[in-house]
């Protein structure tokens, strides 16, 4: 190699990682307060509501943590994915790869009190690539990596690659993995002093850094948060994607994870980046919840008021589209579109949903707008 100590993992106090307490505790007081905001949220929201949004968390989720690595997956087949193993339906398309990953997730959220080995990382790998590769390309699952060449983290174009990172040699990778589940295994004990969230901070970097597989690292690494996470709050249900706000952050994620692994083992500056991610991830799902309370008091304090099916359906597409409703706002045009009737049977369906206080209005004239009428959202 160029430098004999570029990389984390070639230092010599490698693998004891540490962070500076005194200057994470802000933002890691802060994360609690979030997440204890978040969690007592989702307690106050019915059963089924809070049930589609859990489904929706995940289905980001693992949109979100394929897409990280470029990959694009099918939304239908992810949704019918998640669906059935959270048992909300039985049928629907089903795709071998993302049975594979929703599998993986599901294992580390509700397996959380399963301890975390070899065997089951490996398992967790081979599922991402059923047929054993990756495209087309045939690749180690199952097994960590053996393959005697470095491996590596390049990008750049053709021709002008640029190595972003080297890993640990594969020679090197049972031992650094046996040192990781170790420390995995006895910091989940309530008595350890790591802190649950800055212990899935390190975690994530841990492994990462060692890069035990040849392909699905960042995938297993992702699952490896959600495990701490989920023994972090005892199973609590999975109410913030971390992977979404990774994916948010794509760029700062990487450079964030670079940098720490091209510096020394005082892993603060990483443990603070993650620590603000947790806190964004835990804030914008109590904005979706807040949005599916509104939706929920919305709908029970008019329950004594008629609509039409048609009026139905386009009151529900303004609350799905959210506080700032459609773009350019719902005129009659768009919903004799949305319904199939004419313009004059529109704007009395419209008119009588102003009357009965289901929406309400900006503009005048050709440019009146309609919004729905939820406390709070105004475009």
């Amino acid at each position: 190699m160029a430098q004999a100590k570029r990389y984390i993992w070639q230092r010599r106090t490698w693998p004891s990682l540490h962070y500076d307490e005194a200057v994470i505790g802000h933002e890691l007081a802060q994360a609690r307060r979030q997440q204890g905001h978040l969690l007592g949220q989702a307690r106050a929201i019915a059963l089924t509501e809070l049930g589609q949004f859990v489904k929706d968390i995940w289905v980001d989720d693992a949109l979100a943590t394929a897409a990280i690595e470029g990959e694009q997956l099918d939304l239908s087949a992810v949704r019918s994915s998640v669906m059935r193993r959270l048992g909300l339906m039985t049928s629907g398309s089903s795709n071998r790869h993302v049975d594979g990953l929703v599998d993986v997730m599901q294992d580390a959220t509700t397996g959380f009190e399963a301890p975390l080995d070899a065997d089951r990382l490996c398992r967790w790998q081979s599922a991402l690539f059923p047929g054993g590769t990756s495209g087309v390309r045939r690749i180690e699952v199952g097994t960590f990596r053996t393959d005697p060449e470095p491996m590596q983290i390049v990008g750049g174009p053709i021709g002008k690659e640029i190595v972003y990172y080297i890993a640990p040699p594969s020679s090197r990778v049972p031992m650094e993995m046996k040192r990781f589940l170790t420390w995995f295994e006895k910091t989940r004990r309530p008595s350890n002093a790591v802190d649950g969230i800055v212990r899935a901070a390190i975690a994530h970097l841990w492994f990462e850094t060692v890069h035990p597989f040849e392909d699905g690292n960042g995938r297993v690494g992702r699952a490896i948060v959600d495990l701490a996470l989920a023994q972090d709050s005892d199973g609590a249900a999975r109410v913030y994607s971390l992977s979404r706000q990774f994916m948010h952050e794509r760029k700062a994620y990487y450079e964030a994870l670079g940098s720490a692994q091209q510096g020394d083992t005082d892993v603060t500056a990483w443990v603070l980046w993650f620590l603000r991610q947790f806190i964004q991830s835990c804030r914008q799902s109590e904005m979706v919840i807040g949005s599916a309370i509104a939706k929920s008091k919305f709908w029970s304090s008019r329950a004594h008021r008629p609509l039409s099916d048609r009026q139905r359906k386009v009151v529900q597409r303004l609350l799905d589209a959210g506080p700032n409703g459609f773009t350019g706002g719902l005129s009659a045009e768009k919903y004799g579109n949305l319904t199939r009737v004419s313009k004059a049977t529109a704007t009395r369906d419209l008119v009588d949903l102003l009357q009965n206080e289901w929406v309400f209005t900006t503009g005048e004239h050709k440019s009146t707008r309609y919004w729905v009428n939820v406390p709070g959202w105004r475009p």
